[in-house]
């Protein structure tokens, strides 16, 4: 099954539109939820009237913070205890961004609702907003003056606008940058950025015949969802059922718990079944961005060798009202961008998250390393001309390799600094390079009538998991005609996870993924796993997959060893036991049926009953073991315009074993457009009151079928990852990452101007070439 062009176990009925979605599993007659917003960017309520919306006809409830219990939570739907700050109420008389909910409505139906919010009245004390993060530390100006509570020490400070900070250090970076005669630095911004999933957030709830709540959300992380509902609703968490159905993609926006505590909040106070649909508008304006970046970078070498010495980098990022996951990004930003470069005697990073009030940033694909790699990326290019190399070679110097290790990595210990134990860079970056044709087109070439095409390059890594966190269980049993289901809490994205899993459990049991079906995200019934993020599925839930299945396939050759009545070893085929002894043999399906099998079942299981068989297994690696992508761009600078057009992409990925080279090469595809698009076009406006002007697709511009370069290919260069499931490793995130490097080193080469801000838009390049800049 490993390396087999399998197809989605769902794909054709996605295509057919079968697959079962929210909209599609809710209750009938539920009522309909819908919020109220804050008009401000930050402001206490004085009062607020709710008498008139209650005398609407079909008007069930409505709540305000008066009516809830004040439990300060994170809706950051991550590892427990979280690192995020306890910062966020359901609804308190503060709102800290326009479009921080102030009251809920259900109702029978959508227009009475609609009409119940208008007739709710709330007076504001209007308070002075903090929208410019660079001047939200120390600002006089408090976005939570209430004082914010964390499980872990992540040096959150309040008082100073700080909801989170990262220092971490290796060696002196003063004195190595000293010692290096080639010193380049930069500050790099990067914008907020939004998810764009093709479907809203939405959950629906109900009571079931026990009166549990039944929650079904188009969520990434069931278990998390449950258990930060049940806190809120103050219910024990056997009373809180999560399903998560097909999922209408997520991109990291669906780790936040932000709809399914209101829908579970009205089932429970009035008994009926409730749904809560986001708005396109809502998406954009009340969930969550990426997290806008300032990236201070400072990077020496010595001209004798061409080797790195030293690097200092400074972020600080801005995460918006509230804290969700700002301490992982900034972690990320750090841990999976700067060990690719493992030489590096002196390392100094410095990571301040602060709030401000707009709309809250959080998860999202990269987690920070994104914005990172952009800086990273684009200095290493500045440094290697400052050496007198080509930028290509400069990297093939400088990379980590299998053997070394780096204090970085997840799974470092006080006993000694994560190895890496794989790594196919070196491949990766020669095959990209070729595939571009970077001995030919380095660095530009005239095309005459203003347009000159350059190239570039960049590199990238993440991880798999996260090392030492991340805890997951699978089980999995043989049905009594031959074929198998899995139970999984991996929440399938629409990545292929369901399928992916299937191929490493038919692996084992050497069993075509036909003979198998999978349960997966339902708290009531699956074996609990943490969810879809930090890339965790193919190689956390994997690996707790093929656990399961080897115990099962012990189990199985064990038992029919005892009905076969041989000894020594039975091989097992999938299809049929051989007892290498006496060559004896037995077909599963005679397996399932003899009568000797009952007869020796209960000296075997020690029980009267015969058992269903099946196994379970657990899995938490201490390490988070990085996949590589290299990226190459070949664009081309209309330099009358500043017009950019990416004429071509080759990225080149080492994941491990690729366990489905069809899935894996789509996600590749996917991050790259998506890194494009960050290059390239996407950006998140503000009015000067704090209002998101960008708060639909017509304003927010993300890649449509003409942004793709005419030429995409993708390859991959495998390497053998020990601790991972046949080799794997993980895909999902590190595919985003290249893109704006390269693409910003391709327009250096090209034209001579160095773009420090994304998106790279055709204003900026004009800008850049009048005043033409040397290179810092």
């Amino acid at each position: 099954m490993i390396g087999e062009l399998a197809d989605k176990i769902d794909g054709m009925g996605a295509m057919l539109g079968k697959p079962l979605y929210v909209l599609d599993l809710a209750p009938r007659e539920c009522l309909c939820v819908k919020l109220l917003r804050s008009p401000h960017a930050h402001a206490e309520i004085l009062e607020i009237s709710t008498e008139a919306a209650l005398g609407i006809e079909g008007v069930e409830c409505v709540l305000t913070y008066r009516d809830l219990p004040q439990v300060r939570h994170t809706i950051a739907a991550e590892a427990y205890p979280e690192g995020s700050p306890y910062d966020r109420l359901l609804l308190g008389k503060k709102v800290l961004y326009v479009g921080d909910p102030v009251a809920v409505v259900a109702a029978r139906d959508e227009k009475s609702a609609a009409a119940a919010l208008g007739l709710i009245k709330v007076k504001y004390r209007i308070l002075a907003p903090v929208l410019d993060f660079e001047t939200a530390l120390d600002n006089p100006d408090l976005v939570h003056d209430e004082g914010v509570f964390t499980n872990l020490p992540i040096d959150s400070d309040s008082s100073r606008n700080i909801a989170a900070a990262f220092p971490w250090r290796r060696g002196n970076v003063d004195e190595a940058m000293a010692e290096c005669d080639q010193v380049v630095e930069g500050t790099f911004y990067t914008p907020p950025q939004m998810h764009a999933m093709m479907e809203t957030h939405r959950a629906s709830c109900s009571l079931d015949a026990r009166g549990r709540l039944v929650i079904v959300s188009s969520c990434q992380s069931p278990f998390h969802v449950q258990r930060i509902v049940s806190r809120l609703l103050e219910i024990p968490q056997y009373m809180v059922r999560v399903l998560k159905p097909k999922v209408g993609g997520a991109f990291g926006g669906k780790n936040s718990v932000f709809i399914e505590s209101f829908v579970a909040l009205v089932t429970l106070r009035t008994g009926k079944p409730s749904m809560l649909v986001f708005s396109r508008q809502e998406c954009f304006e009340a969930t969550n961005t990426r997290h806008q970046m300032r990236v201070g970078i400072k990077m020496g070498a010595r001209r004798d060798d061409g080797i790195i010495r030293a690097i200092r980098l400074e972020v600080l990022s801005n995460t918006g009202a509230y804290g969700e996951h700002c301490i992982d990004v900034l972690a990320v930003a750090c841990k999976n961008t700067l060990p690719i470069y493992g030489g590096v005697e002196a390392l100094e990073y410095d990571g301040v998250a602060v709030y401000t009030n707009k709309v809250p940033a959080g998860a999202f694909r990269g987690f920070g390393a994104p914005q990172v790699n952009f800086a990273l990326e684009s200095l290493v290019d500045a440094l290697s001309r400052k050496v007198g190399l080509d930028p290509v070679e400069f990297r093939l110097r400088n990379i980590i390799r299998v053997g070394q290790s780096h204090p970085f990595l997840a799974g470092g210990s006080a006993a000694g600094d994560a190895v890496i134990t794989s790594s196919a860079l070196e491949r990766c970056i020669r095959r990209g390079a070729d595939m571009i044709g970077w001995k030919e087109k380095y660095p530009r070439r005239d095309m005459g009538d203003g347009k000159v095409r350059g190239v570039g390059c960049g590199i990238a890594m993440h991880g798999s998991s996260i090392g030492g966190m991340d805890v997951v269980e699978a089980e999995l049993r043989l049905n009594y005609d031959g074929s198998y289901t899995l139970f999984s809490g991996a929440s399938d994205l629409g990545t292929g996870a369901d399928t992916i899993l299937l191929q490493l459990a038919g692996e084992v049991l050497q069993t075509p993924i036909e003979r198998m079906q999978i349960v997966s995200a339902d708290t009531g019934t699956t074996p609990c796993d943490k969810g879809a993020y930090a890339s965790s599925s193919t190689y956390a839930s994997g690996n707790a997959v093929v656990k399961a299945a080897q115990k099962l396939r012990k189990q199985l050759i064990e038992a029919a060893r005892l009905v076969m009545e041989t000894e020594g070893q039975v091989a097992f085929d999938g299809e049929t036991f051989t007892a290498e002894k006496d060559s004896k043999s037995l077909s599963l399906k005679e397996f399932l049926v003899k009568v000797n099998y009952y007869k020796y079942a209960p000296a075997y299981f020690g029980a009267e009953e015969i058992p269903q068989l099946c196994a379970s297994a657990r899995f938490g690696g201490p390490t988070a073991p990085p996949p590589y992508v290299a990226g190459f761009a070949e664009v081309e600078v209309n330099t009358a315009t500043g017009k950019v057009r990416v004429l071509k992409f080759a990225a080149v990925a080492d994941c491990g074993t690729v366990v489905n080279p069809k899935l894996a090469r789509i996600q590749l595809e996917g991050g790259i457009v998506m890194g494009i698009g960050f290059a390239l076009q996407e950006d998140v406006h503000y009015g000067e009151t704090g209002k998101m002007l960008s708060n639909s697709l017509s304003k927010y511009r993300i890649p449509c079928a003409s942004d793709i370069p005419p030429e995409l290919e993708t390859a991959f260069e495998e390497s053998y990852e020990p601790s991972g499931p046949f080799g794997a490793k993980s895909l999902g995130e590190v595919v985003v990452h290249t893109p704006p490097g390269a693409i910003a080193n391709a327009v250096y080469n090209a034209v001579g101007v160095r773009i420090y801000s994304l998106p790279i838009t055709p204003e900026k390049i004009l800008r850049a070439l009048e005043l033409r800049p040397g290179e810092s």
